[in-house]
This record gives structure tokens, sequence and C-alpha cells, in this order.
């Protein structure tokens, strides 16, 4: 049998995010919700019914980190009144009770859990009932359920520890879990089999919590997974995104039923086949990426299948999805946007359970007549992608080849002394990151215009006056530095990648990046270039509305390449300094339009880092290099800003420093000062801009509030080197949202100048 390690929940067309949304807007009662998300799960397992198992629990309504946390009762403090949904909810998008949980990204994935905060205070008690609930839904509808779980040790190493000592928090949390399986058996009966998701295994043996003795004998890693079988659970134990060598070789001392191990992000995983060949495990062999939207190659699967199997037994080996295909889209069906021909070199998350069936079937069968003529199909599919035309432009490949403009001409403190001359802003100054909100007018207006109902014209002049009222807004609230709002762009990356050449874009290719925030990411598949102006005509108008300065706003190329389905024909590098030179060409035509100041945001430039260390340097270098080329354009005069989410920066404040943007802004409302407290700590000159307020939350901050944030920050570093800012982009929250909490915003400011 062939096996899926979870699948995406959002809906074919989004079911679960408009639902979600509805009910948050109290549109909808919370049982219209729950029919909603049910019938989506009935979907998806009818999708799946012919692997080994259906995927149960991989269905959330916000996150699956969030879900377990909650069934373990881990709740913050601040939100131990509430119950429900209520209580739920809160922790993800922040209530009157509090500020939001912090969120950040999945590993390397562009998916945001939400982060459980644990203390030593906390009373952790496991309510498994909505798992229960899902898994009898799935044996009433006749299918065999396989209970998807985030694993013990993930969950704990993503967590942030309010009080207490690690090791002591783990007790109380291993506690809570293994009541919750001793629940679900309880329920469910003996035999259930639980898939325990363990990505925090690629990174490495920790000499914490994976070193801990059990009183048995043996790691902690052994004794709790040898306890889940003793208890009746069949357990699969997955790793996924990269090779797990080391901890593979803990986990074959258990007596777990299977290992699921990552062959496409992990080839190294291979290093473990023989030790595996003389356990008596099952291996869940992930050789359909998970991750990425090209046709398999299935030819070269059942070489790498075969290649297994020469060490570990055929009949011990269940092909699989690399990963959950949670990161890519629901299905091809409805497509008809993108061209036929490079349609056909694509395959979402439906068409990969095909390509898991039939590849099952080819390999420990030989194949049946339609799985024969399917791996023809497929084998040319692949042949006509690898000579196509569309795929290849020489001159792109040579400019990049010449190209030697690698850095700005001056270093920073020559380039900050003119600026500040030329710009004239204060300490402390305001500023937004870019967007403002989408309205649903916004919205249908560039619909409209797409589908032909407006003419060029109309849709111009509506853009022009949600600039020129967003420019008034600013204005009147006394910003420093403005922007013009960003009307015209659906999506940060999307919007870039729709006026480059080597792009295509899906109709309905929608991916889950939190709660009901969803992406189509743009599919790269040929070389990129950048044929003409992307930015300029709207940042030119925006600036002629007023005095002050207008920031121009681009995406960086690393952005760009690690928000993007990238084509695996080239390597990654090569495909970034292509979208770098793109870029470059954009600042050089804003700062010769009059535009000063120019933002580059590079939002995904941390989660592109590899998970294992020893791979770093060579990520670090072609994501700085392509940095480098896409600002080294920029003159003296002209002030580069980039942005960057939901970082760590301990481990990349040097990349950072070397990056040589002359203002950061980066975001930290929802964690004070810690994160900027790196930059002091190395000495960093370049100019930052922390996020004085979060804007994934509805609440509106008050001036108060802010003020302490300001102060916070001013502990760290000098007025002269701080900007003023919300954490991210505000175009998810609504107008009456952002107009107050930008004017509490500047109101702050000026308490302090």
């Amino acid at each position: 049998m062939s096996n899926i390690i979870g699948f995406p929940r959002i809906g074919q067309n989004r079911e679960l995010k408009k639902a979600l949304e509805a009910f948050w807007a109290n549109k909808i009662p919370q049982s219209e919700l729950e029919s909603v998300a049910k019938a989506l799960r009935a979907k998806h397992w009818a999708l799946q019914k012919d692997l080994e198992y259906v995927c149960v629990n991989d269905f959330s309504y916000y996150d699956n980190v969030l879900d377990l946390a909650y069934a373990l009762n881990a709740k913050p403090a601040r939100f131990a009144s509430l119950s429900g949904l209520e209580g739920y909810f809160a922790m993800a998008r922040g209530s009157k009770e509090g500020v939001a949980c912090e969120m950040t990204k999945w590993f390397n994935t562009n998916y945001h859990y939400v982060v459980p905060e644990l203390s030593i205070d906390d009373a952790y008690k496991a309510d498994a009932s909505n798992i229960i609930a899902q898994y009898n839904e799935a044996k009433v509808l006749g299918y065999k359920p396989k209970i998807a779980l985030i694993g013990v040790f993930t969950f704990l190493a993503l967590s942030k520890i309010t009080k207490g000592a690690p090791e002591e928090i783990f007790k109380k949390v291993k506690s809570a879990y293994f009541d919750l399986i001793d629940e679900l058996i309880t329920k469910l009966g003996k035999g259930i089999v639980i898939e325990f998701s363990e990505p925090i295994f690629v990174k490495g043996f920790d000499a914490g919590i994976f070193g801990l003795e059990c009183s048995k004998g043996g790691s902690t890693i052994e004794c709790i997974y040898n306890n889940m079988t003793e208890k009746g659970v069949k357990a699969i134990v997955s790793t996924f995104f990269e090779h797990s060598n080391e901890l593979t070789e803990v986990l074959l001392k258990t007596s777990i039923h299977g290992i699921g191990l990552d062959f496409i992000h992990g080839a190294k995983n291979k290093d473990a086949l023989e030790s595996i060949a003389k356990s008596d495990k099952v291996l869940y062999a992930g050789v359909i990426d998970g991750r990425n939207i090209w046709v398999a190659d299935l030819e070269s699967k059942l070489a790498l299948l075969d290649s297994i199997a020469h060490v570990v037994p055929k009949d011990r080996i269940v092909p699989s999805s690399s990963c959950s295909l949670l990161h890519v889209p629901f299905g091809k069906a409805d497509e008809g946007k993108i061209e036929g021909e490079i349609l056909s070199w694509l395959s979402f998350a439906s068409e990969k359970i095909t390509e898991l069936l039939v590849l099952e079937d080819l390999f420990k069968s030989g194949g049946s007549a339609e799985s024969k003529k399917f791996l023809e199909s497929n084998k040319q599919i692949n042949a006509t992608r690898k000579s196509s035309t569309k795929t290849n432009n020489k001159a792109v490949r040579d400019r990049v080849k010449a190209n030697t403009l690698t850095k700005r001409a001056q270093d920073f403190k020559a380039r900050i002394k003119i600026q500040r001359e030329e710009l004239g802003y204060p300490d402390l100054a305001t500023t937004t990151i870019g967007s403002f909100p989408q309205t649903p007018e916004l919205r249908a207006l560039r619909q409209n215009y797409k589908k032909g109902a407006i003419n060029k014209a109309e849709y111009e002049k509506g853009i022009k006056e949600y600039i020129t009222d967003c420019v008034r807004f600013q204005e009147e609230i006394g910003l420093d530095v403005l922007v013009h709002g960003e009307p015209e762009r659906n999506d940060m990356v999307e919007y870039f990648g729709e006026q480059l050449e080597g792009f295509v874009f899906s109709q309905n290719g929608w991916v889950q990046s939190y709660g009901s925030r969803c992406v189509k990411p743009p599919i790269i598949f040929g070389d990129v270039s950048r044929p003409k102006p992307m930015t300029l005509e709207w940042s030119q108008f925006a600036q002629s509305l007023t005095s002050k300065i207008m920031k121009g706003m681009l995406t960086g190329p690393v952005t760009i390449l690690n928000w993007s389905f990238v084509r695996d024909d080239l390597s990654r590098a090569e495909v970034c300094e292509q979208i770098a030179l793109g870029i470059a060409d954009e600042i050089d035509d804003l700062q010769k339009g009059g535009i000063r100041i120019i933002q580059v945001d590079e939002a995904a430039f941390k989660e592109g880092y590899p998970l294992r260390s020893e791979n770093i340097k060579n990520y670090e270098a072609y994501a700085l290099k392509c940095f480098k080329l896409s600002t080294a354009v920029a003159e003296s005069k002209t002030q580069i800003h980039t942005h960057m989410c939901y970082s760590e920066f301990n481990d990349i404040i040097k990349t950072i420093e070397a990056m040589d943007a002359d203002v950061i802004s980066i975001e930290t409302a929802r964690s004070g000062n810690e994160l900027l407290k790196v930059f002091k700590s190395v000495g960093y000159t370049n100019e930052v801009g922390p996020g004085v307020y979060d804007i994934h939350s509805p609440r509106i901050p008050s001036v108060e509030e802010i003020k302490t944030q300001i102060k916070a920050l001013l502990e760290v570093l000098p007025k002269e080197q701080l900007w003023i800012n919300p954490d991210c982009g505000l175009k998810t929250r609504k107008w009456e949202e952002v107009k107050p909490s930008l004017k509490n915003m500047v109101e702050a400011t000026r308490a302090f100048r």
C-alpha cells in the first residue's frame, strides 16, 4: 500500500477560509462552520480511500500545533477563562484578554504555526475528543483511519517556555501527552495506527531532552516510543525536510511499527538503509515530493525505490509522500489559467495521490495495464518538459554569467550621512511596512478588470482614488515616510511574478499560509527576466501627491524564490540570481524616476535556511549574493530598506549585517525587545525598524501600549538608529483597525520626541 502524511485542509475552493472568516465576523454560527469542516474531511478522505490509510487529525481550523496545545490544555494564563473555539481562536488571533501567541514558520516552509507557551505553573490535561470525533467520522464512512499527530519532542522543541526548566516542563507535558494516547486507546481500542510527526529529529541530536535517561534504560526517545507500543498503538514515526540519521538509529532500537523518511529533501537517509534492513521496521519511503508541484518522474522514482529495495526487503517498503501535502494546492481539476503543456508538468495534492498509487502498483507487482499506460504518459511529459524551448533563455543565462556589479559603491557610514542630508527624516521616523487594507471593493475592482467587466481607464481611476486616500490619511496623521498602499497588488510575490518572464500562475492553486490566510505561489518554470518596469508608474503617481518621501515597494529575490514553486531542473542559486538582476533593473528605474527610498522586502530570507547546520553556508552564500546583486545598483543617496518576518536573528545576525541594507524592519511586537537585543550585542550600526504592534491580531493597541514598546526599544538601541512602524504589512487588516492603530503609533512616537 502507499501513504501520505497529511492532506491540504483549506478546501479546493478555499471553503474553510470562507467559513472561518464568516464565523469570525459573526455571519454564521459555529454549527455551520463545523458542517463545512465535516464535508471537507469527507471529500478529502474519498480521495485517499485507496491508500493504506486515510489521515485523520491532519484537518485543523487553524493549525495542528495549536490543536495539540489545546488538546493538552497548554493555554497561556491570559486565556485560562476561555473555552471551546473562543479560547482556541483567542490563542491564534488574540482577544480582549490579551495578545495572541506568537507565530513562526514551520521549519523552512512558508506555513506558519502558532507557538505554544509552556509554564511550570500550568496544569496540563488531555482532551482527545476532537481526534476521536474525526476518527469515528472516517470509520462511519467506511474508511481505515490513521491518526496524524505531532510528536511530543517536536511539540516541546517548537514551544516557548515562559517559566520553568525545560526538563520539568517536559515531564508535565509528556504525562498529559500519554494521557491523550490513553484516552484514544480507551475510546478507539488497541491497535489504532498513529503516525507521529517528528521533523525536529532532522536537526540532529539534542543532548538536552533527547539525551535524558529513561527509567527503563536507554534514551527518552526509546522510552516514549516503546511506551506507545506497550499501550497498544501501532506507531509510525516520520521525519521530513532533511535526513535524520542520528535519531533514526535511536528509533530503530524501539518497538515502533514503522519509520518514515524523506528521500526528496534528505537524500542522506539512504545511509540508514542497512540499519533499517537489520530491524523489523516498515519503511515509509518519502519519494513523492510533498513540497513542490512538478509531476514526478516515475521512472526515476521506481529506480529510487528499487535501489532502496536492494537493501530493505520490498515487503517492508511503503511508498509515501515526503511530508504532508499541506504545502501544495488541492488539485488541477479546475485549473483553466495555465497553458496546457505547462499544466501537464504539474502535480498537486490530488495528482500526487494518483502518482503514489501508480508507483506502488508498479513497484510491488510490476503494474497493471492501466499503471503501465500511466507510466508511458508520464515519461513523455517529463521528456517534453526537459526539451521544451519554454524553459531556456540563452540571453538570461549569459547576462548572469557576465554581471560584475555585486555591491554598493560606498559603505553604510558614508551612505547614511548622504541620506540623512538628502532625505531629512527625524529620529524615530514613522512609516509602515507597505501595504494597506485590501478591501472587498478593491478586490472586486481588480477582479472586474481581469474579467473584462471594466476597462483600463476605469480600473486605473479606482486604483488612483485608493492611493490618493492612502496618501491623504498618512499625511493627516503625520507619518514621516509614506507608502502608496499597494492597491494594485494581489500578493507581494504574485504581483511581481506576473510581470516577470519565466513565471506562470494558477487559477486556483491556493496554499494555506496560516489560519484562513492563503497564497497562490508563483510557479517558476523557465528562465527569469524583467521585460519592463513593474512598479514605477504607481510609485511616481503616489509621489506626485505629496511633498513627503514616498517609499518604492519591491519584493526581494530570495523571498520571490522561497515563496514560489521553483523549477527543479536548475539549481535554486541560479534561479535566484536571475530574479535578482530583474529586481536590480526595477531599483534603477525607480531611483531614476525620483523615488528616494526603496524597500526590498526579504520576508522569507530566514525561512530558506537549511535545517542541517552543514548546509547553511551554501544557502547563505547564494542568498546574500542575490540580495546584494539586486541592490548594488542603488546610488548612495538612494536609501534601501528591507523587511524580515518571524525570525530569530541570533544565528543570522552576521548575514543580516552583510546584506548591508540601510534600514531593516523586523517583527518584534509579540516578543518585546528580545529580538532586538542581538542587534545591540553585535554592534549593529545600520538603522532598524522594530515592529511596535502586532498586525496579525484585530486588536487596536493603545497609545500607552505602544509607548511601552517604544520605551523598551530605546533601552536597547539609540533613537538615531530606530524607526517606528507596525511589525508587518496591513493588507489583511480592516481600515477601522488600521486607522486608530496608526494614529496611536504616531501619537506615542511624538511623546518620545
